[in-house]
């Protein structure tokens, strides 16, 4: 939590956003930043989603903000969740995402080839060569597929984890209720 508290925008920097600022009445609803058992598993869902579709690091923000509006998903955990495309995982992701591309729709993209031109220091002019081949489609239909998936897991995880922790939370605050009645039977037993 306090990973997530460090790097999200406070909701102050978010509305402060040229942006956002159209949007800003909706946006700052409390709805959105509160911690409840259905607004975490939507900001992990929207938040994964939109941070591996959408790997523009500015846009991901942004997106997940506006996106939390219709769906009434958490933005701080949306938010966060996008941190999960960085510039460590991201060429994996595109590697992964042209490749279940190729193999979904029999296309001709060449995962090697991505590997090569990253390898080489590819020029701006032979990456536009190269999303115009048989790619770009590869690699949107893989992010998509990719990041639908990682946003179902994320939901059904977010959720389990939720549950778990109040079920947890629960049960410690019925044992210190037990264990005040246990004082308070023994030393009126004592005092008696």
């Amino acid at each position: 939590m306090n990973w997530i508290r460090r790097n999200s925008p406070t909701r102050e920097e978010l509305l402060a956003s040229r942006f956002i600022r159209p949007f800003a009445h909706r946006v700052a609803h409390s709805h959105l930043w509160r911690f409840t058992r259905t607004s975490v598993p939507r900001g992990t869902a929207l938040g994964l989603f939109v941070g591996i579709f959408f790997l523009i690091p500015g846009v991901q923000i942004l997106g997940v903000a506006l996106l939390a509006l219709p769906f009434r998903a958490n933005i701080p955990i949306g938010a966060a969740m996008t941190f999960l495309s960085n510039p460590v995982t991201t060429p994996f992701i595109i590697a992964a995402s042209v490749w279940l591309g190729d193999r979904m729709f029999g296309l001709h993209a060449n995962v090697a080839t991505f590997s090569v031109m990253i390898e080489q220091g590819a020029t701006v002019g032979q990456w536009l060569r190269w999303l115009l081949s048989d790619a770009a489609p590869a690699l949107m239909a893989g992010l998509f597929v990719i990041s639908a998936v990682s946003a179902l897991v994320g939901y059904v995880l977010a959720t389990l984890i939720w549950d778990n922790w109040i079920r947890l939370r629960w049960r410690r605050k019925l044992h210190r209720a037990r264990d005040q009645r246990l004082e308070a039977s023994t030393s009126d037993t004592s005092a008696g």
